[in-house]
């Protein structure tokens, strides 16, 4: 199965793209809360849509959705 049909096929928003790559670095709600200039709230409630929006489950799974995207080459065999 290729990563693509793993997960789901709504796109994230830009601010929701900015708060997966903050997240994916290894961020804390409240240091992406900081660099993003909102609450930890506010945050916590943009993990929940972007779960949602690509069928993940938590902060690890998301972080290799991240991942998956920005190095396509790794997943190539030969």
């Amino acid at each position: 199965m290729s990563a693509d049909g793993r997960y789901g096929t709504r796109i994230p928003s830009e601010r929701e793209q900015r708060v997966i790559q903050l997240v994916a670095q290894g961020l804390k709600n409240r240091e992406v809360a900081d660099a993003i200039g909102t609450t930890e709230h506010v945050v916590k409630n943009y993990l929940r849509v972007i779960y949602d929006k690509l069928g993940l489950w938590n902060r690890v799974e998301l972080a290799l959705w991240y991942e998956s995207r920005r190095s396509p080459s790794a997943f190539v065999t030969q």
